[in-house]
């Protein structure tokens, strides 16, 4: 029987989260009526991920590899080597509540021109987060510098499925004739804005992209603050997208507005209790200034030089 879906796993470091992830695959495989089959890329771990990987009985396939390389480049790798009509992406950290394999399948399936459908994505105790938003642009960051980007820029609300502009892939639904057709994702984006970028250049071909509120995942990703190499790449990205999508004076314009949205949530965390002022004024610095400093690709080449863990 032709398998019709791929789960298409990137791992980093995570090898009990992989397993949460693992197990969770494994109880949607065993309730949906089509065959799938489980991609794990193991990007270069320590911790015995891929190990953890290949005696999981979900796992139908491990790719390992020996040096550390982007998120665009591989899910690339897992969407070529994958066999299903469709490709579940999802990051280690990614666990899919019951049901949720389904709903992006039917999603996809009813709208033969959708080429992507995201999940709603909760934390671990099960608070909604935002997944799918409007393109980056100088619109959107103005609305977000006037605070209402959660009603104007978010777009993951509702009960219903709806087309959005981009979804974030912790756990994005892939048809991969679309995927195929455009390239796939752009490696030039070690990590963040990857998504983005692959919606936009969707979009622009013709598809569309929906966000699925009935499909559910809990996201036990890492806060940005967790280091200021994340921050690095992040405001990198956020810029590389704008030049590449957008005018020079646009990419400038949200430049501007979204280090003047850091610097007054800066200024309010001095005085609100919970909020760090200094995470904020990184951020800030790194929107302006997006070619210094220490990202995230550079610490993976230090990585596979043999020096720090990331």
């Amino acid at each position: 029987m032709a398998i019709e879906l791929t789960y298409c796993v990137v791992n980093t470091e995570q090898r009990q989260l992989l397993r949460y992830c693992l197990d969770s695959i494994a109880r949607e495989r065993a309730a949906v009526p089509f065959e799938t089959e489980v991609l794990v890329l193991d990007n270069a771990s320590r911790d015995g991920s891929a190990g953890a990987a290949r005696v999981h009985g979900a796992t139908t396939e491990v790719i390992a590899l020996e040096q550390r390389r982007g998120k665009g480049e591989n899910d690339t790798t897992l969407l070529r080597r994958a066999r299903g009509r469709y490709a579940l992406l999802l990051n280690e950290d990614s666990e899919l509540e019951p049901g949720a394999t389904i709903a992006l399948h039917g999603a996809l399936d009813a709208r033969p021109e959708a080429a992507v459908a995201g999940a709603t994505l909760v934390n671990h105790g099960g608070e909604q987060q935002p997944s799918a938003w409007r393109f980056p642009g100088p619109l959107a960051a103005l609305l977000t510098a006037l605070w209402l980007h959660r009603r104007l820029v978010v777009q993951s609300r509702g009960a219903r499925v709806r087309e959005v502009d981009w979804v974030q892939s912790a756990a994005l639904l892939v048809r991969r004739d679309a995927a195929d057709a455009i390239g796939h994702f752009d490696p030039a984006f070690f990590v963040y804005s990857d998504e983005v970028d692959f919606c936009k250049r969707l979009r622009d071909a013709g598809w569309d992209v929906l966000y699925v509120p009935d499909a559910r995942a809990v996201s036990h990703e890492r806060p940005l603050e967790d280091g200021a190499q994340r921050i690095v790449e992040l405001s990198r990205n956020r810029d590389r997208y704008m030049h590449k999508h957008h005018t020079p004076g646009a990419a400038r314009a949200v430049r501007w507005l979204t280090a003047w949205t850091y610097s007054m949530r800066a200024l309010a965390a001095l005085v609100l209790p919970g909020h760090e002022a200094r995470r904020y004024a990184r951020h800030a610095g790194a929107t302006l200034f997006p070619d210094r400093g220490e990202g995230l690709a550079e610490g993976a080449a230090e990585y596979n030089r043999g020096g720090r863990r990331l």
